[in-house]
């Protein structure tokens, strides 16, 4: 199974979409800030999360979210999600030295 993400940061309000095979990996990556473009943005929020058959379909998947990015219709795909929890809550205390909340 692959997935689609949308990541929220608490610090400056801004988005980062992803996708990967390996949902709880990935988050964990973000968590401890091995995310060039995500460290200094720390904590995150997982706002957003797709599941996908494939990669080529994830990966479409992705950039007609990022399309969509600036404006209503990426406003309801995040305001209708409903999902957004702490990466510490999912992964646990013990396995994030910074914090992403996550989808749950």
């Amino acid at each position: 199974m692959y997935y689609v993400y949308v990541l929220k940061s608490k610090k400056d309000g801004r988005y980062y979409i992803g996708s990967t095979n390996n949902l709880q990996r990935r988050l964990r990556e973000h968590a401890r800030g091995k995310t060039k473009s995500l460290i200094n943005r720390r904590p995150l929020e997982l706002v957003y999360c797709e599941e996908c058959k494939s990669l080529i379909e994830a990966r479409k998947r992705e950039e007609i979210i990022k399309k969509y990015k600036a404006g209503n219709a990426f406003k309801r795909l995040i305001a209708d999600a409903h999902v957004a929890q702490s990466v510490e809550h999912l992964l646990g205390k013990e396995e994030v030295t910074g914090s992403i909340p996550v989808v749950g």
